[in-house]
Order: structure tokens, then C-alpha cells, then sequence
């Protein structure tokens, strides 16, 4: 019970902190200072994460891995995008 309490407010923690990285490379439209390599080695854990509780015993807890992989892979197509895009002017505002 408290494993799994402590595993989910780590994951809203650290889930909490995606929403602003996605709307800063969404306003930028700039990958500067963003690695893609740290983004996808964050992803690897979280998918880790998830098949941890798939050979365990399954926990709600797998949604919250789940959604913050969603948010760290936008966040890595935004990066890949601007970097292939890299001319294109920040959001005035």
C-alpha cells in the first residue's frame, strides 16, 4: 500500500515538471538546450517502469508511467521537430 503510494507521488513529481517542458518547446519552437538523448533514456525508464508492473503484480499506478511517457515523447518529437526545422521563428508573445 505505501510502496505504492510513495511510487505514485514520485510519478506526479516528476510528471508535473513535463507540462511546462512541452509548452516551452511548444512557445521556442527552438530544441537548443534540449537533448534528445536525455529525453529518450527518460522514456526507456518509464517503458521499464511499465513492464516492471506487467510481470509483477499489476498497480493503477502503471497509468501514471504510462501518461508521462506520453509527455516525454511529445516532448521528444517538439525536440526532433525543431531541429530538423530549425528556421522557424518563435511565437510572438
Amino acid at each position: 500500500m505505501w510502496v505504492e503510494f510513495f511510487e505514485a507521488f514520485m510519478l506526479i513529481c516528476f510528471g508535473s515538471a513535463w507540462p511546462f517542458a512541452i509548452a516551452k518547446s511548444w512557445r521556442c519552437r527552438v530544441a537548443k538546450g534540449k537533448s534528445p538523448i536525455f529525453l529518450v533514456i527518460i522514456l526507456t525508464g518509464y517503458i521499464s517502469g511499465i513492464c516492471a508492473h506487467f510481470w509483477r503484480e499489476f498497480s493503477p499506478v502503471v497509468f501514471l508511467y504510462g501518461l508521462n511517457a506520453t509527455m516525454v515523447a511529445i516532448d521528444l518529437w517538439l525536440v526532433l521537430h525543431f531541429q530538423r526545422n530549425p528556421h522557424r521563428l518563435p511565437l510572438k508573445g
